[in-house]
């Protein structure tokens, strides 16, 4: 599984990490923005206008595909449950957001599924123990860097907090995603 997950600026930053990912990408997307509650989202419309990939708002209950993309809906977290399967909940806010990164990154860390993390563009520090806990659990956290986000605060963030494996610019993430999946599946 590839987490992505972003705040303020993170459209475009999204938009082109998912560009650069073929149609046959190995592994299941989740896509998570900070976004403004009780407004619907069309983040799951212009992000397939965007990437050859399919793309669907997350459902409770999804099971995960390969070369699917699920967006985690406007006021609601997003969390993988044990028998990977995509769970919503109305749970209180986490650093001030629903959906939150370090609700989604400690579920992920959590059913031990082997997980690549992405900390993209965004205000704030959501992300930075939920990238702790991914590293922690074997994942590897890629972190955009300074030069080309946006708002440094989540990627800085998660970097400070030592929850990092990779920093690299904006468009080198899809590649090195491409890289690590090649590896991985050479290896198993």
């Amino acid at each position: 599984m590839v987490a992505l997950v972003a705040s303020a600026g993170g459209l475009e930053a999204l938009s082109e990490v998912l560009a650069g990912l073929p149609a046959a990408f190995p592994a299941a997307v989740l896509v998570l923005q900070h976004l403004e509650s009780g407004r619907e989202s069309r983040l799951p419309e212009i992000l397939g206008r965007r990437t050859p990939l399919a793309v669907r708002a997350a459902a409770d209950g999804d099971a995960l595909c390969a070369g699917t993309v699920y967006v985690a809906p406007s006021g609601r977290h997003l969390r993988i449950t044990a028998g990977r399967t995509l769970a919503l909940t109305d749970t209180p806010l986490v650093n001030y957001s629903r959906p939150s990164a370090d609700v989604l990154l400690d579920s992920l860390a959590a059913a031990g599924a082997p997980v690549i993390a992405v900390v993209l563009t965004g205000r704030g520090r959501d992300g930075a123990a939920g990238s702790v806990h991914v590293l922690r659990g074997g994942g590897t956290v890629l972190a955009q860097d300074q030069a080309t986000s946006l708002h440094f605060g989540m990627p800085g963030a998660a970097a400070r907090a030592g929850g990092v494996s990779e920093v690299l610019a904006l468009a080198d993430i899809a590649p090195r995603l491409l890289q690590l999946l090649t590896m991985e599946a050479a290896s198993a």
